[in-house]
């Protein structure tokens, strides 16, 4: 194990192994997101992203000061606009996330946040000016076939306006990795858990107005705070601590498993079958991504 290597697990208290096991029970957290929506009574579009961030955001409120004290809000205080722009860039991805999952089916909306590294490339490329190599440009290009395939299918049943929702996610997450690792290389660190808090109470804050009149049922409630909880806050700050100690490519190859997972549920859990379209698609995007990943191992290897 190169010195490097050891740092990084001695800073995470994580090993490899346990990371990359501790990854695959975040996909599978992050998975559940679209069957739970299924068991939903009657709250619906805004006020389901609302409870999903307000419970989010009192969970990250007791989980951070436990993981990092009471420091955490002092860097709230100290982290300047590079944080609060990380933050409304998480907010965006929270707050598309639910909202496209109201207006599509949990397949297109997985699969469309499934472009996540490869919108990064193109956004860095754009910004920063980082290089793209021509395997990654072939993955892009795949992708975008599979994509266009499933957004065809999709102009006739009325389930476009989802997935344009959903390419929110990806999109944003670019531009807060982007911005991150601009950051980093000007010598200032983006604690991305700080982040997460101010992601949720930006997303909570927004869609309040919005979500007027409440209408959930008590069981409503009970599943959007699993959602909080179980969902997003807890997996969110798990994958932060992965990231610590896994390289990029392993990190989105393991990521993609909440594709599978989550199409998964829905259509073991909510009767959601996904269409041949959407299927023929999807195998087009995922595909691109984990030969792209893959050879990026290989490259680094």
């Amino acid at each position: 194990m190169s010195v490097g290597a050891s740092t990084v697990q001695a800073r995470s208290g994580l090993r490899h192994g346990e990371a990359v096991a501790l990854m695959v029970a975040v996909t599978l957290m992050w998975s559940i997101a679209g069957v739970v929506t299924r068991q939903l009574d009657h709250a619906a579009s805004f006020e389901v992203t609302f409870w999903r961030s307000f419970f989010t955001l009192l969970s990250l409120l007791v989980l951070l000061p436990l993981a990092q004290g009471r420091a955490v809000f002092t860097r709230l205080r100290q982290g300047g606009p590079v944080l609060w722009l990380s933050g409304a860039c998480w907010s965006v991805m929270f707050t598309a996330f639910m909202l496209a999952l109201t207006l599509t089916t949990v397949a297109n909306v997985l699969i469309t946040l499934a472009l996540g590294p490869l919108m990064t490339a193109l956004v860095a490329r754009a910004l920063i000016g980082h290089r793209i190599a021509a395997r990654t440009w072939a993955a892009i290009a795949l992708a975008g076939v599979g994509i266009g395939w499933m957004y065809g299918s999709q102009l006739s049943g009325g389930r476009w306006l989802g997935t344009l929702v959903a390419l929110c996610v990806p999109v944003a997450g670019a531009i807060n990795w982007t911005v991150s690792q601009r950051a980093q290389a000007h010598g200032h660190r983006v604690d991305l858990l700080p982040a997460l808090l101010i992601g949720a109470a930006l997303s909570t804050l927004v869609t309040l107005p919005l979500a007027l009149p409440f209408q959930a049922t008590a069981s409503d409630m009970a599943w959007l705070a699993l959602l909080g909880l179980v969902q997003l806050a807890i997996p969110c700050a798990l994958s932060v601590l992965c990231a610590r100690v896994l390289k990029a490519p392993e990190l989105s190859l393991l990521a993609l498993l909440e594709v599978i997972f989550g199409i998964a549920w829905a259509w073991l859990g909510a009767g959601e079958a996904p269409q041949a379209q959407v299927l023929i698609g999807g195998a087009l995007v995922l595909a691109a991504l984990t030969v792209n990943e893959l050879l990026g191992l290989y490259a680094r290897a």
